[in-house]
Order: structure tokens, then C-alpha cells, then sequence
């Protein structure tokens, strides 16, 4: 770890606390911060708030009373969750033009070890993993970390300087930088996501793009040479750009005639990749865009494309039983990861889906009923499926819970079947988060007599 005297007695306010929080205060105060610990939460039944007290942390809970911000604070350190525009400290910090930033910016400044900075609207956990396995098939030390469940700055303050932290970010992380420059950055997409945080699309987009702006010559940015968007921001960092493609040959990563290929050297054929779906082929285009850089080997990614399986609520097949295939996809809590996973198929599809309404845009959905004969929905947006299967003379039934929609497509299926959770919305109106709705439904399959 290197011990930056960037905090050295600076009064710094950390807000949020979970790990993420616990870790940031206790690494400041490591490195000679004055620390205040702020949680919206009450006081009581707050184990965290109790914990950093015992260790001697002056904690404020139930709220983020602005007069904290009367005390000189010099910098704050918050919690990713947090809003910016919706929360009146924060709006006023920037008014006093208090630097505001997240704890993946104090592991940058620790870390002897390089990062990859991988981001995406969708795919991100996939595409951090799939990296993390074929640079250690490849006898490279690495780590993940960030928002794949990885505290960053725990990592960073163990990592050795031959290692690599393989870090996911989001645009929540990301909009808390300053000085965070990866060596190696990739974005795999960019399309309409957390409007509900950010203030518009526009917001949203620049948090992704930060990822980009501090690296120099010498590092390098892996792109998607299909994302318009994406393309048109090259001119934020002065990285070596290496773009990959689904669609033409590039100088990066690409596929011609179902062979993956990185300048001009054949990898695999697709066909022998166990991720299904043109959006794991870019995840996979993406990853082995970045180990090959960081000098993975070939037979490494094949060994590692051959027997990954995808990560767990990420279009996870879970088992086959009387012909009928289940697959998990609760990540899907927007409408475009549900589109990405409904193209995975050719099948006839049973859709599980819904969840916490937030008044999303449902109809490009029906742009991939093709090969679905049946949506069962269930939770706060359930009508809202309804009416979108009744104007496109799709077969649907609403439910309250996912496990009464569960019996029924069982009921439903065929041998050749898929059934499919991808519920295009969030899961907090009936389940803490999307892995606790994944996994009642594994075990709902699980439970099936075979």
C-alpha cells in the first residue's frame, strides 16, 4: 500500500456505510484523516453505525443534516447509492465546491498495483469475471475488485505491485472520481439506464466516460467499435484505442465466419464458446481484447471460454428437467438486458417477468416476442405486462408473486421450452436485490422433481 499523504489531516466526512463505507473511514483514519461518519440510517438496529463507534468513530445517523458541512469539511467520501441531485448536503458540498468523491478513487491512490477499469450498462460482471479467470489461467496475479463485490480499497491496500485489480465500475462509482486512471479501460456499452439517479442521459453517459480521462498515452482503451456513441468520445483520452467488433474486422478483436480473432491471430471458434448470445460475444470480444494486451495466452482464453459458464443471475442456466431448459437472468432489471437475453434464444420462450414499477418505457420489449409464447408477470409493474402482451397478441397472466408465475409456466411448458427470469425491472418491491429474487428462483427449480 502507499501511504499518499493526499488525506493527511484533512477533516473528511464519510457518508454510507456497509463495507464499502467502513473500509474508506478506517483507510482514511490509516492514513491520517480526521474522519466523521454520516449513515441515513437510524441509529438503533444500525450494526454498522455501533461498530465504528466501538473503534472510535464519531458517527451521525437518520439522516445528512447540512450543518455536518459547518464543521470544515474538506472532503467528502460517499457511498455509491447515494444521490447527487436528490440529496441536499451533496447539493450543497458542490455549492462550497467540496470535492465529493468514492472510495474506488482512495484505492487508486494507494495502490501499488495497476488497474483495469472495466464499465458497461450491461455486461459488466460477466466481462470483469471472464478477465479475472483468463489472466489467472495465464499464471497473472490478479484480483477483482469494485462493484462486482469486491470492497476496492480493501483490495488495493493488500495488492503487490505484480499484481492487477480487475475492477468493475459503475456509472454511480464513476461520477466519484478524479484522479483514477486504469491502465487498461474498457467499455463494452453504453444505452439508457439509472435515470432514476442521474439527472439525464447525458449525465449518465459522461460517468462512463470518465473512465477514460486521466489515461495517457501509454495505457489503453478496449471499445466498442459498434456503439455509436462510444466511438464519438475517443477524443477524451489520449489512450491507445483498440477496438473490438460483432460486425467487421478491426485492429483489435473481432469474428469472421463465426471465428474470433484478435489481429489477425485465430483464437476460437464461437461455436465452441460455452456463453450464448451475440451480448456474452461481446463481453467475450471485449475480455480477450484485455488479456491479450496484458499478455494472456491463447490456450489460456480457450481453456477458460470452453468451460465458463456465466456468472451467477446473469443468464445462468440453471437446469434442464423433462426437456424444459430454466435460466436465471435476474440481473435483467431494465428493459434492454431483458432484450439481450431474450436474442439468446431460438426456442420457444416462457418470460418471468416484472418487479418494482418505475414507469420504464416496456415497448421495445415486444421487438423480441418473436420466439416468446407466453409472459408471466408478477409484482408492482404486472399490468403494465399485460397490456404490452395484449397489444402485440402475446398469451400472458399477472400473479403477485414470481413463484405463483413459476408454477404456472411450469404448468405451461413443453420439452424444448426455455423459461426464462428476466424481469426488466428492479427487484425492491418484493426482494432486497436481484440476487435474493435469483436465487428464490433457483431454488424453485431446484425443488422440481427430475
Amino acid at each position: 500500500m502507499i501511504h499518499t499523504i493526499e488525506y493527511k489531516n484533512k477533516l473528511v466526512l464519510v457518508m454510507g456505510l456497509a463495507r464499502s463505507g467502513m473500509a474508506a473511514a478506517r483507510l482514511l483514519r490509516d492514513l491520517g484523516a480526521n474522519v466523521i461518519i454520516n449513515d441515513g440510517r437510524k441509529y438503533e438496529g444500525n450494526d454498522d453505525a455501533h461498530i465504528m463507534e466501538s473503534e472510535g468513530f464519531t458517527v451521525i445517523c437518520g439522516g445528512h443534516p447540512l450543518e455536518l458541512l459547518d464543521k470544515g469539511i474538506e472532503l467528502i467520501v460517499k457511498n455509491p447509492g447515494i444521490p447527487y441531485k436528490s440529496t441536499p448536503l451533496l447539493i450543497e458540498a458542490q455549492n462550497r465546491a467540496i470535492p465529493i468523491i468514492c472510495e474506488v478513487e482512495i484505492a487508486y491512490m494507494i495502490s501499488e498495483a495497476p488497474f483495469i477499469g472495466i464499465t458497461a450498462t450491461n455486461g459488466k460482471t460477466t466481462t470483469t469475471t471472464l478477465i479475472h479467470e483468463i489472466l489467472k489461467m495465464s499464471s497473472i496475479p490478479s484480483e477483482l475488485a469494485g462493484n462486482i463485490g469486491f470492497v476496492s480499497s480493501l483490495v488495493a491496500s493488500k495488492a503487490k505491485k505484480d499484481e492487477v485489480l480487475v475492477t468493475e465500475l459503475s456509472s454511480f462509482q464513476l461520477m466519484g472520481i478524479d484522479k483514477f486512471r486504469p491502465h487498461i479501460s474498457l467499455i463494452l456499452n453504453i444505452t439508457e439506464a439509472h435515470l432514476d439517479y442521474h439527472t439525464d442521459i447525458a449525465e449518465y453517459r459522461q460517468a462512463k466516460i470518465n473512465l477514460i480521462k486521466k489515461q495517457r498515452e501509454t495505457d489503453y482503451f478496449v471499445c466498442n467499435f459498434d456503439d455509436e456513441f462510444i466511438m464519438s468520445q475517443l477524443w477524451q483520452t489520449k489512450a491507445k484505442i483498440v477496438p473490438f467488433s460483432l460486425k467487421e474486422k478491426t485492429d483489435g478483436s473481432y469474428i469472421v465466419d463465426e471465428d474470433l480473432y484478435y489481429e489477425n491471430e485465430f483464437i476460437i471458434n464461437t461455436k465452441d464458446i460455452l456463453l450464448k448470445g451475440d451480448h456474452n460475444l461481446q463481453d467475450v470480444l471485449g475480455a480477450v481484447a484485455v488479456c491479450k494486451i496484458y499478455g494472456a495466452t491463447n490456450e489460456a482464453i480457450v481453456a477458460v471460454l470452453k468451460s465458463f459458464s456465466g456468472v451467477a443471475h446473469r443468464l445462468q442456466f440453471v437446469k434442464e428437467v423433462d426437456g424444459v431448459k430454466y435460466y436465471n437472468n435476474s440481473k435483467a432489471t431494465n428493459v434492454i438486458a431483458t432484450q439481450t437475453a431474450l436474442r439468446a434464444f431460438n426456442q420457444p420462450t416462457i418470460l418471468l417477468a416484472g418487479g418494482l414499477d418505475r414507469d420504464h418505457d416496456l415497448s421495445d420489449l415486444a421487438n423480441d416476442f418473436k420466439n416468446v409464447h407466453a409472459i408471466y408477470a408478477f409484482g408492482q409493474s404486472k399490468e403494465r405486462f399485460m397490456d404490452l402482451a395484449k397489444k402485440h397478441d402475446v398469451f400472458c397472466e399477472t400473479f403477485e408473486t414470481m413463484e405463483d408465475c413459476f408454477a404456472a409456466a411450469q404448468k405451461l411448458a413443453t420439452s424444448g421450452d426455455v423459461i426464462l427470469l428476466a424481469p426488466a425491472c428492479a427487484s425492491w418491491d418484493q426482494y432486497d436485490n436481484f440476487e435474493e429474487r435469483g436465487d428464490a428462483f433457483i431454488a424453485l427449480v431446484e425443488n422440481l422433481v427430475t
